[in-house]
């Protein structure tokens, strides 16, 4: 009679984010470590489709996560931990750009990787189909430099509800405004992008 197989180990369970706060405020650094795996990624994508440079964006991301860490000991654990560490990252951005409103952020070396991520962008390639390669390529093109003609404000709340996903209740709170104020701002940025892009989409 065949024994049967052991069964299956069971999945480690991750440690809450409230968990691992407490545990780095109370000095394991090793615990914050796990807080950056978990959102490096996510906080990596507001802050690039804000400055849409990665050059950049790798530095606001380390500027970010050496700020949360420094100043750990003021986070509430009444708030969810990824909004207190999304405002720090917008905030960051946000001053970025306005320490940078001369620099030209658009790269094209930026849009081509991009769209190489996209899987739609990829099978066209395949497909040999240039015609829609191209048309692909240009409003690729075209929303990045139209999300670049934003403030920053509108800029984050853009980012933020249609890249993201969030919540108007989730971003008032990451913004520090209201969240009649997240839609008027939502309002006014879709109008333009728009407008932008009138004739490409």
């Amino acid at each position: 009679m065949e024994e049967s197989p052991p069964p299956s180990p069971e999945p480690e369970q991750q440690p809450p984010d409230r968990e691992l706060v407490a545990r780095t405020q109370a000095g394991d650094s090793s615990a914050f470590d796990q807080l950056l795996i978990r959102y490096q990624q996510r906080v990596y994508g507001v802050i690039h489709n804000m400055v849409n440079n990665h050059a950049d964006t790798n530095d606001l991301l380390m500027e970010t996560f050496s700020k949360a860490y420094q100043n750990i000991h003021s986070y509430k654990a009444d708030a969810a931990f990824y909004t207190w560490i999304y405002r720090i990252a917008v905030n960051q951005t946000i001053n970025f750009l306005k320490r940078n409103k001369s620099r030209h952020n658009i790269s094209m070396d930026d849009d081509s990787e991009d769209m190489e991520s996209q899987k739609e962008f990829i099978d066209t390639a395949l497909s040999g189909d240039v015609e829609r390669q191209n048309k692909i390529s240009e409003l690729q093109k075209k929303l990045n430099e139209s999300l670049m003609k934003l403030s920053e404000q509108h800029r984050a709340v853009v980012t933020l509800f249609d890249v993201q996903g969030l919540s108007h209740t989730e971003i008032a709170k990451i913004m520090g405004c209201s969240e009649g104020t997240v839609r008027s701002r939502l309002f006014y940025a879709h109008k333009q992008l728009q407008k932008n892009l009138k004739g490409y989409v």
